[in-house]
């Protein structure tokens, strides 16, 4: 039974774990709130860790999977910091989205340790995790994904393989630069239907069928449609995180993005409006009470 180990249970951390349980890994967790893994181990049979030098030192894989770059440094750095717990040949697999020079910096502490990164962010959702069905964007060693090759494997249809370190936060960046425009643009369009006399479902099922209907349209059914019972699964307030980290990119590599700025003007108003820890289907609930 092979051994991994991770670092934040979000929603997709989480979701990562039990589908590694599931398909017959051996898991230990650890999350900043112990509460989280401590939940988790009485659902499924994972071994909880107290801090992150624990997790690091019990696998030869380790998953991080955090909410930004201070959070990724807060739980690499100090003695009991993932950075304490690694030795040599441990692959550690980035999963949050982050900056590059955030990837970089990591890469550079980790392999001090005698272990390696692989910059490793994934798109999908929870459901794409249960089934999965993740890809994985990845900047790094091809030998060191060779190695993780199992792991990937148990939670991805894709592993792309796009360059060194950064390579993969990069493309993850503009990845979500899409799907956030989109989410802005379907936001918008729903509205405008329902304020031209269109019901909300029927509009919903007339975008999702049509050319505009990616699989970002169809897997938010629910949260357009019915936006106060479903529950957050892609908060407002990490939306404005993805889309500064994708312009301070731009900014850094000369690269326009009008599209993004405009994007994050309408998201940070959503935030400004209380509304930062709600789904970002949210926006559509904004426009209507505007």
């Amino acid at each position: 039974m092979a051994q991994v180990s991770i670092i934040g249970l979000g929603r997709m951390g989480r979701a990562m774990a039990v589908r590694l349980v599931e398909r017959g890994f051996a898991v230990a967790v650890y999350n900043r709130t112990v509460r989280r893994a401590e939940e988790l181990a009485g659902e499924v049979d994972v071994r909880v860790c107290v801090t992150a030098r624990e997790a690091a030192a019990a696998s030869p894989v380790v998953i991080t999977a955090v909410a930004d770059d201070a959070a990724l440094l807060e739980v690499a750095e100090g003695g009991d910091g993932l950075l304490a717990g690694l030795g040599d040949g441990t692959v550690v697999v980035e999963t949050s989205t982050v900056a590059a020079t955030t990837m970089r910096e990591l890469a550079g502490l980790v392999a001090a340790t005698g272990a390696r990164l692989l910059d490793a962010p994934v798109s999908g959702s929870v459901p794409s995790v249960q089934k999965g069905e993740l890809v994985f964007l990845v900047g790094g060693d091809a030998d060191a994904v060779d190695a993780v090759r199992p792991v990937m494997d148990a939670l991805a249809k894709q592993v792309i393989h796009l360059g060194d370190v950064g390579a993969g936060a990069a493309t993850k960046l503009a990845v979500n630069a899409v799907v956030h425009a989109l989410n802005v643009s379907l936001s918008e369009a729903l509205v405008l239907t329902e304020q031209a006399g269109v019901g909300r479902e029927a509009a919903y099922d007339a975008i999702a069928a049509s050319a505009a209907g990616a699989p970002f349209v169809h897997y938010k059914r629910a949260a357009f449609l019915d936006p106060e019972a479903t529950p957050a699964a892609f908060a407002l307030a990490l939306v404005a995180k993805d889309l500064r980290l994708a312009i301070a990119l731009a900014e850094e590599t000369g690269a326009p993005l009008p599209q993004a700025r405009a994007n994050l003007e309408v998201v940070e108003g959503a935030v400004a409006g209380g509304n930062g820890e709600r789904d970002m289907s949210w926006l559509a609930e904004v426009h209507r009470n505007t």
